[in-house]
């Protein structure tokens, strides 16, 4: 007896429909999965026997074939274990075939035939709804998860025996509903950090708040115990909120990189990603055989800090420089090749030197020169063009420590941002892809950042006194026209371009690596 049943496979954020179809044909007893199964696949056989026979359920006696189509496209991981063990079934006449060929069907099985979450729940729902099948069977963990979307009966299982009954009319399942509105605004603003934690360094709460305003990269230079990290962990929460179309797109993302924390629904906060520095290219970027997303695709809509900039290999470095200017990061194989999101900001931090005290105000430099200069040259001339933003981070005096003034809460400076991100919303209006001045392209550069005759000799003193380059003159109008959209400013003064033109730190005599 041929019997089909439907699965589905992910791949980049997307998912493909899998028709499972298991035969019962003439021989001695044996069992071939056959349509690319990688070796999780293959070693399914075991589970999913011990699986029915531990259910109480009787095993196929007969040889079995089991064809994974499309053919020539592999199926990896261990998410099919339950609709071939469905399938196994059904060809044996234990479970109902009429009801089948109505829902897609997912979940790994333990030999007990409890059923494991699976990663992809998301893009695997919307696929399943988009070519109109009734329902979702899944592992009751990813249930909330894939309950997000509408018009699609989505149903949680705790082992293969619920999934029998409910085929052949002897039980019912519950339905997954997920009000995705009401939980995504309840927690859109539910942080547990804040600005007003942080005393002093208003001129780096002042950075961030362009950065924040503009969606502009940044580096904090400073030494050991400044509070760079504690400032770049508070940035999210002066971000403007997701929108709805983000969080999806970012709850994709995280899916199928299985990130998702188990009974999640929505990612309703901007996502802060903060690998170590002994990361590999293919996990900051993203790769593997079958490829997923790397750290950069983690923190799409969101924050990418990396700290301690130096440590970090710079082959990794460099490879992130292709995609922060085209936000998005292609992946070839032989066979595949998938594109992953990644619009993200970059904060970055690092000390002036290896032991962590030139320019201190107060501490000697152990370093000899040529060691500061070998430091810094570990960060490329390239990638530090496309940072907008270098920012000198000072130690707190004792006095600001020891204040009980309460500094600015993070919803004052959030509103600031927000008021600078509707003008630029009503600026870019119309354009695809743009939605902040950081994403700007030179040829609207020319026609939005005009700067009238003494902006222009300002920004050519700086010019050659810093030896900037062209990305870094483009880099410069982007921050001045940011800080002119928070001082409510309709055209580019020159101290909005003196102020942009401060935060090249990196590129003056003394620091330039």
């Amino acid at each position: 007896m041929l019997v089909k049943v439907f699965g589905s496979a992910v791949y980049g954020v997307e998912a493909l429909t899998i028709t499972i179809e298991v035969d019962l044909a003439q021989g001695t007893t044996g069992y071939f999965i056959v349509g690319l199964p990688d070796n999780a696949v293959k070693e399914s056989i075991e589970r999913i026997l011990s699986a029915i026979k531990n259910t109480g359920y009787d095993r196929p006696r007969t040889k079995v074939v089991v064809n994974m189509a499309p053919a020539d496209i592999k199926k990896a991981g261990s998410a099919y274990d339950l609709p071939i063990a469905i399938g196994m079934l059904a060809a044996t006449g234990q479970v109902q075939t009429e009801e089948l060929g109505k829902y897609i069907i997912m979940g790994e099985l333990s030999l007990d035939g409890t059923v494991q979450p699976i990663k992809g729940a998301l893009p695997i729902a919307i696929q399943a709804r988009t070519e109109k099948y009734k329902g979702l069977i899944l592992p009751k963990e990813n249930a909330r998860e894939a309950g997000m979307v509408n018009n699609l009966d989505v149903y949680g299982v705790e082992n293969i025996a619920e999934v029998i009954a409910f085929f052949n009319g002897t039980g019912t399942l519950t339905k997954t509903v997920v009000n995705t509105r009401e939980e995504f605004f309840e927690n859109q603003a539910a942080f547990e950090i804040d600005f007003s934690d942080v005393k002093g360094q208003e001129n780096v709460k002042r950075a961030l708040e362009i950065a924040a305003a503009g969606g502009h990269n940044a580096i904090l230079i400073g030494p050991p115990g400044a509070g760079k990290t504690m400032l770049a962990k508070r940035l999210p929460t002066i971000l403007p909120p997701l929108s709805l179309h983000e969080a999806l797109e970012t709850t994709k993302i995280h899916s199928v990189a299985g990130k998702l924390a188990i009974n999640t629904s929505l990612i309703a906060q901007r996502p802060f990603r903060s690998p170590h520095h002994t990361i590999s290219d293919a996990a900051l970027v993203g790769g593997g055989g079958i490829p997923q997303p790397g750290e950069i695709s983690l923190a799409h809509n969101g924050v990418l800090f990396l700290d301690e900039l130096p440590e970090f290999k710079r082959s990794a470095l460099e490879v992130m420089r292709q995609p922060m200017e085209e936000r998005k990061v292609s992946i070839s194989r032989a066979k595949v090749s998938i594109e992953f999101p990644a619009s993200f900001m970059l904060i970055a931090s690092m000390n002036p030197c290896p032991c962590g005290y030139f320019n201190h105000p107060e501490k000697e430099c152990t370093c000899a020169p040529l060691m500061v200069q070998k430091y810094l040259n570990k960060i490329s001339g390239p990638l530090l063009d496309r940072i907008d933003l270098h920012v000198e981070v000072t130690p707190v005096p004792f006095s600001e420590l020891s204040s009980t003034r309460t500094s600015e809460p993070s919803q004052q400076i959030r509103d600031r941002v927000l008021k600078a991100r509707d003008l630029q919303a009503k600026r870019f209006e119309g354009q695809t892809g743009i939605y902040c001045n950081a994403q700007m392209s030179s040829k609207q550069l020319k026609e939005i950042c005009v700067i009238n005759a003494v902006g222009q000799n300002l920004l050519k003193t700086a010019m050659d006194r810093l030896n900037l380059s062209a990305r870094a003159y483009d880099r410069i109008l982007k921050v001045s026209r940011t800080i002119a959209d928070l001082a409510d400013s309709p055209d580019i003064r020159p101290e909005h371009l003196a102020e942009a033109i401060q935060y090249r730190s990196l590129d003056r005599e003394g620091w330039a690596g």
